[in-house]
């Protein structure tokens, strides 16, 4: 256990281990992120693995566009196969006004260099056969989106970030964060004390506590979410895009010789449940109806249930503490998280290091809820 380091990361997730590389990368002395449990253990290893660039805010398109460029140069830097499928993401849009919030969002993609597109129906059904276009207006696809495994990810970072000095710790909880005079002092966990003059909170949907405990606010909150995973399918048709029923936000892809099934549920209300529920299925089993009928006669293996670390704006929250100095966060972002952990790790080496990021993230500081800055993501599974 060491007692004296340059920046703590708090947080052994994917966005936890993205950013404690990039930092130990540049060449920062005695990083060290601590991680209450093992690496991955939270949210991380409980995502679909999604990764895209479709999205309507701006930041996220570039954020997403970044990572993907890691993504597919993942096995050369930091040196770790990921099983990445560019099988793409398709968008099933079934309301006129989805389909006008696409097309703009499509345009700005373009714009950012994003190769998504507008596609009709049956364009959509050629794309990803198992769908039922009874009732679909358009679709938004962009070839380049796909999936990979996250806890390969996550492997990749954390090796990457020892290999440049970092120090991991596991099963070690935070307790608590010092401060003086608006600046950081120590960081307290269940394993001794950490003298530091830097924090990063990378906790994912704990990073309110942690927040708390240096006297800032990260307006985050827990929401479960579950999957399953169906029985090998014989003949299925590949490759098996990740496709997304917008309205009812029911989505599918391959996974081994069957497929991931997934979708939100509205009645869901905030806390930190883990257990699995059946509750959800009877509206999981409706919209796989409507849209992927052949899939009602599949069997299903299991699932999990995890996390999504959501803000009220569904949008991340990445920056800098205005009260509290080098205190930066990474946290709050509603379900893509682990698809921008590659670029949120550059970001973030780039704030504590006083340099210009590639993109501009000052929308996504935590203070635009004190006003009237919220900022949407209307874009999200």
């Amino acid at each position: 256990m060491l007692s004296e380091a340059e920046v703590v990361v708090v947080g052994g997730g994917v966005m936890g281990t993205s950013i404690a590389f990039h930092l130990a990368e540049a060449g920062v002395r005695r990083v060290v992120l601590v991680e209450r449990d093992e690496l991955g253990s939270g949210s991380t290893c409980k995502a679909a693995g999604g990764v895209r660039a479709q999205f309507s805010d701006e930041v996220n398109v570039r954020l997403g566009a970044r990572s993907l460029e890691a993504f597919t140069r993942f096995g050369e830097r930091p040196g770790q196969e990921i099983d990445l499928h560019q099988v793409g993401y398709l968008f099933l849009l079934s309301r006129p006004e989805d389909v006008a919030e696409f097309e703009r969002s499509v345009a700005l993609q373009d714009d950012l260099g994003v190769p998504s597109r507008m596609i009709s129906a049956a364009e959509a059904r050629r794309l990803s056969p198992l769908i039922d276009t009874d009732g679909l207006l358009a679709a938004a696809f962009s070839p380049d989106d796909g999936h990979c495994t996250p806890e390969s990810v996550v492997l990749g970072y954390a090796t990457g970030a020892r290999r440049h000095g970092a120090t991991i710790l596991t099963r070690c909880e935070v307790l608590g964060i010092e401060t003086e005079g608006g600046e950081v002092k120590a960081v307290e966990t269940s394993r001794g004390r950490v003298a530091t003059s830097a924090v990063v909170c990378a906790a994912g949907a704990w990073s309110a506590a942690v927040g708390r405990m240096a006297g800032v606010e990260l307006p985050v909150e827990p929401l479960r979410r579950q999957l399953v995973f169906t029985e090998p399918i014989p003949g299925l048709p590949r490759p098996v895009p990740m496709t997304i029923d917008f309205a009812t936000s029911f989505y599918f892809h391959g996974e081994g010789e069957g497929l991931m099934l997934g979708m939100s549920d509205p009645e869901e209300r905030p806390g930190f449940r883990l257990d699995r529920t059946d509750a959800w299925l009877p509206r999981l089993t409706e919209a796989i109806g409507s849209r992927a009928p052949r899939l009602l006669d599949v069997g299903l293996t299991g699932g999990w249930a995890g996390l999504y670390e959501v803000t009220p704006d569904h949008n991340a929250l990445i920056g800098e503490d205005a009260s509290v100095s080098r205190f930066l966060y990474a946290t709050g972002f509603s379900g893509h998280g682990f698809l921008q952990g590659p670029a949120v790790g550059e970001v973030v080496r780039d704030l504590y290091l006083g340099r210009e990021p590639f993109a501009d993230v000052s929308p996504l500081s935590a203070a635009r809820f004190a006003g009237d800055g919220l900022r949407p993501e209307l874009n999200r599974v």
